[in-house]
């Protein structure tokens, strides 16, 4: 499953993602904020507007807003 369609509330670890599908410089900003693979995330809320744009997920003691498409590039495990 993707993080996009991670239920919200549901606990997850990142198990892969596809990194040439993102632009670099996002990507870069991904990792440092903790987007690797083996973190533990959880979606917290989505967003309101037709496209479900930005999800919002937790990692670690942070919430950070993410776009739905880079959602989509990682692979996650329910816990």
């Amino acid at each position: 499953m993707t993080l996009d369609l991670l239920p919200i509330g549901q606990a997850a670890r990142i198990v892969a993602i596809d990194w040439p599908a993102l632009v670099q410089e996002e990507a870069r900003r991904l990792r440092a904020l903790g987007m690797e693979e083996g973190a533990r995330v959880s979606v917290a809320h989505r967003g309101i507007l037709w496209w479900r744009d930005p999800i919002a997920v937790t990692i670690g003691r942070m919430t950070v807003a993410v776009r739905r498409a880079h959602a989509a590039a990682m692979e996650v495990e329910a816990l």
